[in-house]
């Protein structure tokens, strides 16, 4: 008697988002899939063929808004050119806590390899479809260049993924409580200081996780509970505290003394990416209540783990635009805004990922020169 076999399952958009978070934070196997595709001198016609049927199909879905969004560069002569260097300086200072995090994770390595494969990686990781494999794979090699020791650069690339990414996942949770009380029309004084209470806040939250059990294994055994009831027609999963506390133990052995060191800096990544864009409001003249901005940057930057096109392009601009406008952003200063936004923080950092290429180039041929 045959016997009929059952229907393919469908992947549902929640066991998508958490195959990305799984994918996001398990660096040893982005790093091996990475070299993998290098040795085999690109990745396979198969994978390449569909990513880009995925990104085009994406970029398509949320093209009028990614329009929009582009096309707004020719209001950027509206806005004062102090603001232009102001949010160049924000960016590099989000960018300097990513690589004194790194250098943390690495203790040791020239500075010089920490930044040059810190640029390449991440300018990478935006553009190519699926490429948070191949960042962090490029980084990798960069960092084995440079001389670093290759188990220690992977503990390294996965310490600052785990943590980075943990933040992004515990803003949401400190931006509903800023949503109450709040009132449009906040000057960017104020903002500023409710966005500091926040994530000194985060600060002091991150620090108790690392350094305690018992309220890591409380926080990650509810954040299970409600997965459970919201999910009821997936499996259950019974192992978040374990796998959690398991990947903090990592963190806490890539970091050893420095964690709470790293834990600012990681606070600080995001806080001045944060400061980016509430800059950039001040900038179209648009003054939101700070808690939805908060959010609105939240959902952002969650959108643009999901690897569904390069760096989230699209869906960023599309989520961020429409979040600014429920925040009480009019429609004209919500696209300005998230243009403006990008520029800095997407936009910006490719041109440095060939400044870090080179820069790699130049002193792999003075450590050659010089013997090392």
């Amino acid at each position: 008697m045959s016997t009929v076999p059952d229907p393919p399952h469908r992947e549902s958009l929640g066991d998508r988002i958490e195959r990305a978070i799984d994918a996001r934070t398990d660096a040893e196997t982005e790093i091996a899939r990475g070299e993998a595709e290098a040795a085999s001198r690109g990745p396979s016609i198969r994978r390449t063929a569909f990513w880009l049927l995925v990104t085009g199909v994406s970029l398509y879905l949320v093209a009028p808004s990614l329009i929009d969004v582009l096309g707004s560069w020719q209001s950027l002569s509206e806005i004062s050119l102090l603001w232009f260097p102001l949010l160049a300086l924000l960016q590099l200072f989000s960018l300097g806590c990513i690589w004194i995090l790194q250098r943390l994770t690495i203790p040791r390595s020239p500075w010089s390899a920490v930044i040059d494969s810190q640029l390449a990686g991440n300018a990478l990781a935006k553009i190519a479809p699926g490429g948070g494999a191949m960042g962090a794979a490029l980084q990798y090699r960069m960092l084995v260049e440079r001389g670093v020791a290759r188990g220690r650069a992977v503990a390294g690339i996965t310490a600052v993924n785990l943590l980075t990414f943990a933040v992004v996942l515990g803003l949401p949770v400190l931006a509903l409580p800023a949503l109450l009380g709040t009132t449009v029309d906040r000057d960017l004084l104020e903002a500023a200081v409710i966005s500091v209470i926040v994530f000194l806040l985060l600060t002091g939250i991150a620090t108790m996780l690392l350094a305690a059990d018992t309220p890591l294994h409380r926080v990650t055994a509810f954040v299970e509970r409600i997965r459970n009831r919201l999910r009821r027609h997936s499996p259950p999963t019974d192992h978040l505290p374990e796998r959690v506390k398991h990947e903090r133990d990592r963190i806490l052995g890539a970091l050893g003394d420095d964690w709470p060191k790293a834990v600012l800096a990681t606070v600080g990544r995001w806080a001045f990416d944060y400061a980016i864009l509430l800059a950039s409001l001040a900038a179209v003249g648009a003054h939101p209540a700070p808690g939805l901005v908060l959010l609105a940057f939240c959902v952002a930057q969650v959108l643009a783990q999901i690897p569904v096109t390069p760096g989230g392009l699209g869906f960023v601009e599309t989520g961020l635009t429409a979040l600014l406008a429920l925040a009480g952003v009019g429609a004209g200063d919500a696209v300005l805004a998230t243009f403006l936004y990008r520029l800095f923080t997407y936009w910006l950092p490719l041109p440095l990922g060939l400044l870090g290429l080179a820069l790699h180039r130049r002193h792999m041929g003075g450590d050659a020169r010089s013997g090392v």
